[in-house]
């Protein structure tokens, strides 16, 4: 398992391997929207709760075609379907890759971020706080649809139209905490749940994913 999680971390850094990828489009965001809103600082600061998660989670969304397309493609996914690991493991593995090389950087670039986005100081523990419990769960149920349409030629525009619908309380639920979080308002509810979403998901999407995949795989 450990030496499936290096090779997937040492494919992710290589040229074309999409590391960075999603780090770069969380901070073009970060960018363009001021440009595009005004520097207005009191707007900025009531959307960047919102604009800062929306960034993330589209950028988590950039790579999910690549978990299983590599091996899908040059017939990796068929040994590992049949190695004596579960395949439930060999998800799991995957979901945690994608995780290091793109929810953990976006979650330590969104402080400096942030402060292109105005959002106020109280809020900044918050968003880290937030990210780092809920960018897990954009990458399990990212694994999920990537599982789902593995094989599908141009599956890419199916994924996300699969995916995005699940992605939207884990947005709801990380957007309100750093709202609340820079309003310094009670956060313990939404943070709950949020957490309630990844443990869910960590929980019983391998399973799904691994059924997923042995059915497209026959």
């Amino acid at each position: 398992m450990i030496a499936l999680l290096i090779r997937d971390l040492r494919l992710a850094m290589r040229a074309g391997g999409g590391f960075g990828l999603g780090l770069a489009f969380f901070l073009l965001v970060a960018v363009l929207v001021p440009l595009g809103v005004g520097p207005e600082g009191r707007v900025l600061a009531v959307i960047a709760p919102g604009i800062l998660w929306v960034g993330a989670l589209l950028a988590c969304l950039l790579s999910l075609d690549r978990i299983f397309a590599l091996d899908y493609e040059d017939g990796s996914l068929d040994l590992l379907a049949t190695a004596p690991i579960p395949l439930e493991g060999v998800v799991a593995v995957k979901s945690l890759a994608h995780w290091l090389v793109t929810g953990l950087p976006l979650t330590l670039a969104a402080p400096v971020l942030a402060v292109l986005l105005h959002l106020p100081g109280a809020g900044f523990g918050w968003l880290v706080a937030s990210l780092l419990l809920g960018t897990p769960a954009l990458s399990v149920i990212g694994t999920f649809g990537a599982a789902l349409t593995v094989g599908v030629k141009r599956g890419g525009l199916l994924l996300s139209l699969l995916v995005l619908p699940l992605y939207v309380p884990t947005l709801i639920f990380g957007a309100e905490v750093v709202k609340r979080g820079a309003a310094g308002m009670a956060v313990e509810v939404p943070l709950l749940l949020l957490g309630g979403i990844t443990l869910g998901a960590a929980a019983l999407l391998p399973f799904a994913s691994a059924l997923a995949l042995r059915i497209n795989l026959r």
